[in-house]
Parts: C-alpha cells; sequence; structure tokens
C-alpha cells in the first residue's frame, strides 16, 4: 500500500500528464485497468448513484467506503477516491474518515471545500486543518494518502467573477502549503485561466475534462498534471441504458444493446 501511494504521487510529478479514469464499480474499473491506465479515480456521483442514492453528500460514509473497497479490490493499480467532503466536520473526524478509506484499499483521495447542502465554502482556516489532519494521520497509519485538494469557487460561482481566480490561487497555494500534492479546479476549461492558475498555484493542479475542455494534449502543453473525466463516463452509460429501454418499450427491437455489447464469454473473463 505505501508502494501504490508513493507510484500515485510520482504520477503527478513527471510526463506524461496523469489521466484518470472514474469508475463507479468493480467491473468499470476492470474495463480502464484492461485499457492501460496507470491509476483509476473514483467517481462519488456514480458509485452514490449505484448505491441508489443523489450525488451530493447523501451516500452514508460506510457505504461509500465499502463501495470504495470493491472498486480497490478489483485492479491492481493505484486507486484514488472521489470522498467529497468526507462525510465529517471537523479535522479530525475527517482524518479519521480517511483512515478508513485508505485500509479500504485506496492511496489517494478528493477532498472538497464546498460546504455539504450549501453554496459557501469552508473556511480557509478550517479547510487546511483538514489537509494536515489527514496527511498526518495517513502518514501515522503507515499509508501516506495523496490528497487532491479539490476547491470549488469556479464550479459554483463562488463570489464576484472578476474574484474567483485570485481566490482559486489562494485557496490552491493554502492546500499545497498544508499538505495536498495537487489542487483539483472544476468548473474551468478556458486556456487562459487554466493557464494562469498553473502559474499561480505553482504546484500539481487537476483540471476536470467536460464539453470543451482542452485536448490532454493541450492540458499538458498549458502544464496541467492531472485531468479527470468524473461522472462523464457514468453519465454516458445511463443514457445508453435508457436508449436500450426505449427501443425495447418503443420499437420492440435489440440494436442498441446487441450492436456494441462485449460477449459474454469476455464480459465474464475480465472480472475473473
Amino acid at each position: 500500500m505505501p508502494d501504490k501511494a508513493e507510484r500515485l504521487r510520482a504520477l503527478h510529478k513527471t510526463p506524461p500528464i496523469l489521466v484518470l479514469p472514474n469508475a463507479w464499480d468493480a467491473v468499470s474499473a476492470r474495463l480502464f485497468q484492461a485499457e492501460g491506465f496507470p491509476a483509476i479515480a473514483t467517481t462519488s456521483a456514480g458509485v452514490a448513484a449505484t448505491l441508489g442514492y443523489p450525488d451530493g453528500g447523501a451516500v452514508p460514509a460506510h457505504e461509500m467506503i465499502d463501495a470504495i473497497a470493491r472498486i480497490a479490490r478489483a485492479v491492481r493499480v493505484p486507486v484514488t477516491a472521489d470522498i467529497e467532503h468526507a462525510y465529517a466536520t471537523t479535522p479530525d473526524a475527517v482524518a479519521d474518515v480517511v483512515v478508513r478509506v485508505v485500509a479500504a484499499g485506496a492511496v489517494g483521495i478528493n477532498l472538497e471545500d464546498l460546504l455539504p447542502g450549501s453554496s459557501d465554502l469552508e473556511s480557509l482556516g478550517t479547510q487546511t486543518s483538514k489537509i494536515t489532519a489527514v496527511a498526518k494521520a495517513t502518514r501515522t497509519a503507515g499509508v501516506p494518502v495523496v490528497i487532491n485538494a479539490r476547491t470549488d469557487v469556479f464550479l459554483h460561482a463562488i463570489g464576484a467573477p472578476d474574484t474567483r481566480l485570485a481566490m482559486t490561487i489562494e485557496r490552491g497555494r493554502a492546500y499545497l502549503a498544508a499538505g495536498a500534492d495537487c489542487v483539483f479546479v472544476p468548473g474551468v476549461r478556458d486556456r487562459e485561466t487554466i493557464g494562469a492558475l498553473v502559474k499561480g498555484i505553482g504546484g500539481p493542479i487537476n483540471i476536470l475534462a467536460i464539453a470543451g475542455t482542452p485536448s490532454i494534449a493541450d492540458l499538458e502543453g498549458l502544464g496541467v498534471a492531472r485531468v479527470s473525466v468524473g461522472s462523464g463516463p457514468h453519465r454516458a452509460t445511463m443514457a445508453l441504458v435508457r436508449d436500450i429501454a426505449k427501443e425495447l418499450k418503443t420499437r420492440g427491437t435489440y440494436d442498441a444493446f446487441t450492436k456494441h455489447a462485449i460477449p459474454y464469454a469476455e464480459a465474464n473473463e475480465l472480472m475473473k
């Protein structure tokens, strides 16, 4: 486990850019591993939906941790887990949850600064205290977890538009100083802002790939260390299932799933 954590940490520091697919269950994780990705992330939204919950902290911590454990057991590569706000409020409680996540098999985490059920951010002082507590607790536990500190300034349009870049840079620099390994800034896709974030934060940053995001090659050229895809693949899979359902219901035919389905034997072999 410590070796996996260091492998994941090293992937943030040297080229090429770290491209992380986000899995929501064991089979999606196996599929991503089979394509040669050096590490796999989880998607809190995808895991939540799979468990029957909406996104946004609705999943009980023990259910999320159990799901992370199943994903981590399914693959050989390092797994970094999206644990939202860590289902806790105080630095010590957050650290306790992260130690449980590491015990479940993950060697990295996303920790966000949006207050649950709110459009406000955690105070900078409290969020940095959480990051420091997590770094200390996981070192003590023997697996120094890779911390991807997420700030939702842009994603949730916090503050006046002309203040968001400076606010994000301030938070990003503080999170790195507190012990984070990477700063995750979802909601940004224009090259100028991405370049300014890379320069201003002065450490590894993670960009979320959405429609209109520069290509992976372009992000690497801008100095981005990590790109992830969030719940996008899970939602694309949902769209396929909906198409299958509509075709069965309205046309009574089977093209939506028979044309592109993985053969049964191959699908079964994947899970051995």
